[in-house]
């Protein structure tokens, strides 16, 4: 357990980033339909510990551990999806209460049914200050949900005094716990991802689960923006401004019919896409959508990448690629290629795509090496990368303006200030890259 030091001020809360060790919880009865009625108490035994949070104990990680209620024994411990909005709020809750630091506590209030709300937990800090997290409790969470979320949530708020709306769910994406907390919202969900943030009295728990859905199966929707048939849509509704059918989109695109579908289908759950009245599908934010791509595709991360030294510099390298031109097919990627459209600073590092790497080494006069290499080759595995390249005065073969954006927000050192730099002038000059 980590916490902020004593001299921190109250206001600036505790933070706890794992398992909070010494809790145990004593069992209370009382009318609540969604939980079977548990009310959760951590209760705290050992020694004073030497380090200290806010104003009240830690517990020593040597401590005993132990779990009076089995009720939140099981929902912590079981595998099992959690297959009603009431599992899900039974796991949320004992995932909360175990994470909480020493001495506070989480007691589950009446729900009110005729307002709505899934569930009240009441937080109360070691000072007797509380404040009351109204749940909203959800099997399944999408981007495209946390705006009525949030409003929703909003209006329970204005109801309670010193209170905020909690998000609990059976699995949590990282893009859905990103949308949550630009939002504002607090959320927990039955694999473990956690974040709560509590202004009065000042609290800040933070925690991480699965990456990836556990009980999702294989005919469940696609969770990713990862492969060829993603790959080829993100560019192409990024390259185009649309709005698409879905068979104009499967041509441009060129994926299966079946693919395309299940794409969209992601785009919209994530919000990244829309439906238009007649069907259409549009992209109202490609900036957006090229940053999501980039949590699952990267330069380095789909590609083999191999390195080499160019001994008479980068200039010199781009004159020998415009004369010898590509022995297999090739496209510059990263600051050298951003330079077309938003020079940032002069280029330390070429990024290439290139086919067959040894093949177009020699006649690129490139030597290779383990240490201190100035260009990156990199033999791609989603041929993608070679759509819709432009060549430039001097005859060499760039990436497209999307593709290079991407590669600098995954690439080594100042590239990712490079790509904002980039997207700033691709949003200015839309006109002129996008058709």
């Amino acid at each position: 357990m980590t916490a902020l030091p004593a001299q921190a001020p109250a206001s600036v809360g505790v933070a706890v980033n794992v398992d909070s060790p010494g809790l145990t919880y004593v069992v209370a009865k009382m009318p609540f339909s969604a939980v079977s009625g548990d009310v959760l108490f951590p209760e705290h035994h050992g020694t004073e510990a030497t380090g200290r949070s806010v104003n009240h104990r830690v517990p020593s990680p040597v401590e005993s551990t132990g779990f009076q209620n089995r009720r939140a024994e099981a929902a912590m411990a079981e595998p099992e999806d959690p297959e009603t909005k009431a599992g899900v709020l039974r796991r949320g809750i004992a995932m909360l209460a175990n994470r909480l630091p020493a001495e506070w506590s989480a007691r589950i209030v009446a729900t009110e049914l005729d307002q709505g709300m899934d569930g009240l937990i009441e937080l109360v800090a070691p000072d007797g200050q509380s404040s009351t997290l109204i749940v909203e409790a959800k099997r399944v969470v999408e981007a495209r949900d946390v705006s009525a979320i949030r409003e929703q949530l909003e209006r329970y708020v204005q109801t309670k005094r010193n209170a905020q709306g909690l998000v609990a769910a059976r699995y949590l994406s990282p893009p859905v716990r990103a949308r949550l907390a630009k939002e504002g919202l607090s959320y927990v969900d039955a694999t473990g991802n956690l974040r709560v943030e509590v202004s009065s009295p000042g609290l800040f728990l933070s925690d991480r689960g699965a990456d990836r859905d556990p009980w999702r199966g294989p005919g469940r929707p696609r969770g990713t923006l990862k492969g060829a048939p993603a790959a080829r849509i993100v560019r192409a509704v990024s390259d185009f401004r649309g709005p698409w059918a879905v068979r104009e989109l499967v041509d441009v695109a060129r994926v299966s019919t079946g693919a395309a579908y299940r794409v969209v289908d992601y785009l919209e759950r994530e919000d990244l896409a829309t439906r238009q009245p007649d069907g259409k599908v549009a992209v109202p934010d490609w900036v957006r959508l090229l940053r999501r791509w980039s949590d699952d595709y990267g330069f380095a991360r789909d590609s083999r990448i191999t390195r080499w030294i160019a001994p008479r510099g980068l200039p010199e390298l781009m004159k020998r690629v415009a004369d010898t031109g590509g022995p297999t097919p090739y496209a510059v990627s990263g600051t050298l290629a951003a330079a077309e459209w938003a020079a940032y600073a002069p280029a330390r590092l070429a990024m290439i795509y290139v086919g067959q790497p040894e093949k177009a080494a020699e006649p690129w006069g490139l030597r290779p090496t383990d240490a201190g290499a100035n260009v990156m080759l990199a033999e791609p595995a989603l041929d993608v990368v070679f759509e819709r390249c432009l060549t430039n005065k001097e005859g060499v073969v760039v990436a497209a303006p999307t593709q290079v954006a991407v590669d600098l927000m995954t690439g080594p050192g100042r590239s990712p200030n490079e790509a904002e730099e980039l997207l700033d002038w691709m949003r200015r000059n839309e006109q002129s890259w996008r058709s």
